[in-house]
């Protein structure tokens, strides 16, 4: 039963990081791998001269970290929120609403967004006006893009997070609420004393998980949403070694950049397993 996803994951995950040798060519497809010159470290060397490199690390670990925090504070805030609520009907109303979204491809949504957010015609901007507000330009102005990104994000991610945290609040034992009320305890300080440290484990399970994730920083949204007038702050590893590797045909240099990022992504992933099991006991095996 195994067979055929093992016999997957080595033809489409194991068997193109053999190619990863041409990091170290002067690839030229023509000649191939064996034909092409073997010139080391060269293409480290060059994309690390690159002037515009730190920005790109910069802008990817900046959006990534927010859209980490993002993303641990939004879906605990609603999951609490949610287990507030006792009409069912009402409730899993809300659940389909915000769940909707995380379906949708982020091709469809860009689409929807450009109009939206449009500095013209869009409804956002349409609804700043009547405050009086000035039309912003959120998806070409560098000051606003990152934050777009982080936030469009959410709202597509949070509600399928949601599930999660409703899932451990679930296993939260209520005779502890109950000992609470007896003993005065309000809202504040039940949610502060017994439903945070309740969703410790697994809060604490997501973010160090998390870690692994940090050079990420969500290349579907971006290459759909970007363009060259944000490029200085929406620009992100990813979308680089897209341009690089397929648009301006650096075969070798987009290569080492992606082993790059994996090399960085794989000892993250490793700190991120080890402090899970650390600190919340998990593991993979």
């Amino acid at each position: 039963m195994l067979l055929p996803s093992v016999l997957i994951v080595l033809v489409y995950s194991y068997g193109p990081m053999l190619g990863l040798v041409i990091a170290f060519q002067r690839f030229i497809p023509a000649k191939g791998i064996q034909g092409s010159e073997w010139i080391g470290f060269k293409n480290f060397t060059y994309v690390f001269s690159l002037p515009d490199i730190m920005t790109v690390i910069a802008n990817t670990l900046f959006i990534s970290v927010m859209k980490i925090i993002a993303g641990l504070i939004v879906p605990i805030l609603v999951a609490m929120l949610l287990n507030e609520v006792r009409k069912t009907a009402f409730k899993r109303a809300v659940q389909t609403f915000i769940y909707f979204p995380y379906f949708l491809s982020w091709l469809l949504l860009s689409g929807i967004l450009i109009d939206v957010l449009s500095p013209e015609h869009g409804l956002v901007n349409r609804l700043l006006g009547y405050f009086g507000i000035a039309p912003i330009y959120f998806l070409g102005d560098n000051r606003w893009f990152p934050y777009v990104l982080v936030a469009t994000n959410e709202w597509k991610e949070f509600g399928f997070n949601t599930i999660i945290y409703l899932a451990a609040l679930t296993g939260i034992n209520p005779t502890l609420y109950e000992a609470a009320v007896i003993d005065g305890a309000g809202r504040w300080r039940q949610t502060w004393h017994i439903t945070l440290p309740g969703m410790r484990p697994i809060l604490v399970l997501l973010l160090t998980l998390a870690l692994g994730q940090v050079l990420n920083a969500g290349f579907d949204q971006v290459l759909n949403l970007y363009s060259p007038q944000v490029y200085e702050s929406g620009d992100i590893i990813d979308t680089m070694v897209y341009r690089m590797g397929l648009l301006n045909a650096q075969y070798s240099v987009a290569t080492a950049v992606g082993l790059f990022k994996s090399v960085i992504s794989l000892a993250l992933i490793s700190t991120a397993y080890f402090l899970a099991y650390k600190l919340a006991r998990y593991r993979i095996f």
